[in-house]
């Protein structure tokens, strides 16, 4: 052994004897023997080696914070003389306890004889600065700098404002007591296995405010209770600390820590050792920090097995990609049976997580759940309705006949089976910001009935307002436009989906997906041959859409109407001034029709819509577009036309719109210019002066159609014409066959 390394334990040796032989006894100034302080038991630190030993030229610190490790005390104080220790020295096995003898004990005072590297005055910050009548049995100065701290740096990757039990989400929503019961039930027995659902996914989906959210929290709950639970995440697309797809496995590991102490440690010592692990891929994240440490794990013992992991609102997740990256990942591991959890995932019927559930590589370990907008929740609803106006009721001391019955009939028959509408009513009524909750139901009423188009504190709906439009916004702006035209026409007119595509020059792949972005709120129903069906699944969306103080620059009427209307009016003059008949019609440059949809078909949508527009209360024609309208040349208009009748339009509405100066010019009643026809009524003629035509006529209003071969015997306006005219009108023909014949 080098000289020097010898010294040091020497010198060791005698500091040990001096601070630790059992002999010594610290007596305090009256001469009693103090009590020994019994210091909690500690795993035993591995012995010197020396290459942990400073050269003897350097003092050794040896402050109370940094003393030497102490060798377990069955160890022989000869060892330390006559042997060398091996580098690195091995760990010595635990040793059974030395028989009972007097305690050893640590006299203060003699720490001043230990040489320091420090100045004096540096060790009055020391764990025992000043301290007396002081003993410790066996002790041992453990490194705990690093405990926990992995934890609490995950706890940073994290999003705790998304757990089940965030104080950020209190009150969270979850059912009423006596509703949604057989979907809880359903749920809590797939994942205590005693259903015929063995898939370890889970996906309930449906729209938006149906109470997904709601019937997830109180399966977390219920499971919880059970001990069944590992973790949870409820998203929130309008909440920036519960959005981040970067922080889903994080968030996930950081809540199994918290109930598998043995899995903390492994997670916990993984981000000390990589700092950066929180910050790598979701594939990489899933398999350090929950696949791996899992492995290391006796699942049995742990009680993870089977536990069920809650992700709800899949779909406000940001980013489309990460939504459907993150189910591939949980359905590999699911299929490999890489972790023990079961899976319970909620989301609006959004497109691509559609796509990735119905996947060859995630069907099959997915079962599925639909919550739909029924009807037959009404009972629940009311339910709800009357346990919530009871309990406002007994808070405001207000009478046992409020509110009436009409009243909870009518918000009943609104929700229509949506259950935000009616949490978000209760929520208006119950605000403490008002003249009080009668004040506020008059006013809820009242938009109930008329569909109200209040704003601000006046607007119940303002909750249901702000999620309407993060569904808007969330379209890509290349499409949103012909979203909100798709909109515009179903909330104004009764066109079916293959009309709509022709009107917008839209293919029918290029009509799924552009109503694919708002599934969250309507549903297109494509039963094949052409066969479509739009249903919306609340008429709050239209209601809110149609009212530009509440969705303001989405909304589907105003400057954006008038604006589609000008643009359809400037193609109809192009069309007109180009075409020659409805064999011939030539559309602007740049215009591409999809495939399958013919020019006839694609010119009729356009011209029904056009007029359909032009009747929309409200939205009057300004001088400018007006005179450009009584411009247009309405007999080509409609002999362009192929079918005799196309579409049914109330003359009154769009003569309503059109100012006063121009009317006359554009559309008018009076009496049947047509030579022959016995109608003594007034009929609406269109145009003025060459271009003054007479369309066919229907009870309050007229017909867009080919009025250039009427039936014979009928004048166009649909009277009976006058037989001299009608033999008349024969031989001429029969002239005219004659001479080109």
């Amino acid at each position: 052994m080098p000289r020097r390394v010898r010294n040091f334990f020497v010198k060791l040796t005698h500091v040990y004897k001096q601070f630790f032989d059992p002999s010594r006894r610290v007596v305090d100034p009256n001469g009693a023997a103090s009590q020994a302080y019994t210091s909690a038991p500690q795993r035993p630190p591995p012995p010197l080696s020396t290459q942990d030993t400073a050269p003897l030229s350097q003092p050794a610190t040896a402050t109370p914070a940094t003393l030497p490790p102490v060798p377990p005390s069955t160890t022989p104080t000869s060892a330390l003389l006559d042997v060398e220790p091996p580098s690195p020295a091995p760990t010595p096995s635990p040793s059974p306890s030395p028989a009972p003898g007097p305690p050893p004990t640590l006299s203060l005072p003699s720490l001043s004889s230990i040489p320091s590297s420090q100045p004096p005055d540096s060790r009055k910050h020391g764990m025992l600065y000043k301290a007396s009548n002081f003993a410790m049995i066996n002790p041992q100065f453990i490194d705990a700098s690093h405990a926990d701290s992995g934890l609490k740096e995950l706890l940073k990757y994290s999003m705790p404002a998304a757990f089940h039990d965030s104080g950020a989400r209190y009150p969270p929503p979850k059912c009423h007591l006596g509703t949604r019961g057989d979907y809880i039930e359903l749920i809590i027995n797939w994942a205590l296995g005693m259903s015929d659902r063995k898939e370890p996914i889970l996906w309930m989906r449906g729209p938006f405010g149906i109470g997904k959210s709601a019937v997830a929290q109180s399966c977390a709950e219920a499971l919880e209770r059970m001990n069944k639970l590992a973790a949870t995440l409820f998203f929130s697309r309008s909440n920036s600390d519960r959005d981040d797809p970067q922080r889903v496995f994080t968030s996930i590991a950081y809540q199994i820590a918290t109930v598998c102490p043995s899995f903390g440690e492994i997670v916990s010592r993984r981000m000390v050792e990589h700092p950066a692990l929180a910050t790598k891929s979701l594939s990489k994240q899933f398999e350090d920090l929950l696949v791996q440490p899992l492995g290391q794990v006796h699942i049995a013992e742990s009680g993870l097995n089977k536990c069920v992991v809650i992700i709800d609102g899949l779909d406000e997740c940001n980013g489309t990609a990460e939504q459907c990256e993150i189910i591939k990942i949980i359905a590999a591991s699911a299929h490999n049976h890489t972790v023990p959890f079961r899976w319970f995932i909620t989301s609006r019927p959004e497109d691509p997580i559609i796509r990735t559930m119905n996947s060859a590589i995630v069907s099959p370990v997915r079962s599925r759940i639909e919550l739909p907008v029924s009807r037959e929740i009404d009972h629940e609803i009311l339910v709800y309705l009357t346990d919530e106006f009871k309990v406002i009721r007994e808070d405001h001391g207000l009478p046992e006949s409020w509110p009436p019955e009409e009243a909870l009939a009518l918000l009943v028959e609104r929700g229509a089976g949506l259950w935000i509408y009616v949490s978000v009513i209760v929520r208006f009524i119950k605000d403490e910001n008002s003249l009080g909750p009668e004040d506020q139901l008059r006013i809820v009423l009242e938009f109930a009935k008329e569909v109200s188009t209040k704003v601000g504190s006046d607007n119940p709906l303002v909750e249901m307002d702000f999620f309407y439009t993060l569904i808007m916004q969330r379209i890509l702006s290349k499409i949103r436009t012909t979203v909100q035209k798709i909109l515009l026409i179903c909330a104004t007119t009764v066109m079916s989906p293959p009309s709509i595509a022709a009107a917008l020059c839209l293919s029918a792949e290029q009509l799924r997906r552009a109503c694919a972005s708002i599934q969250s709120v309507m549903e297109l129903q494509d039963f094949g041959r052409e066969i479509m069906t739009i249903q919306f699944y609340h008429a709050s969306f239209l209601d809110f859409m149609e009212d530009p103080l509440r969705s303001k620059g989405l909304c589907i009427r105003g400057d954006f109407l008038i604006g589609c209307r000008r643009e359809l009016l400037e193609w109809l003059h192009k069309v007109c001034s180009c075409s020659t008949d409805s064999k011939h019609i030539v559309f602007p440059s740049g215009t591409v029709l999809p495939e399958g949809v013919l020019d006839v078909n694609h010119y009729e949508c356009v011209l029904a819509l056009f007029w359909i527009l032009c009747g929309v209360c409200k939205h009057p024609f300004d001088s400018q577009t007006a005179r450009s309208l009584a411009k247009l040349p309405f007999k080509k208009m409609l002999r362009l036309l192929v079918n005799s009748r196309v579409r049914l339009i109330k003359g009154s509405l769009v003569r309503d719109n059109l100012p006063a100066e121009f009317c006359d010019k554009i559309i008018r009643k009076g009496k049947c210019p047509i030579p022959g026809c016995t109608n003594t009524k007034d009929v609406w003629i269109l145009g003025h002066g060459e271009n003054e035509t007479v369309p066919a006529q229907w009870d309050g209003g007229f017909v867009l159609g080919n009025n250039r071969n009427p039936p014979d015997g009928k004048c166009v306006c649909g009277a009976r014409m006058r037989k001299i005219v009608m033999r008349g009108r024969k031989l001429i023909s029969k002239i005219l066959t004659t001479m080109t014949g």
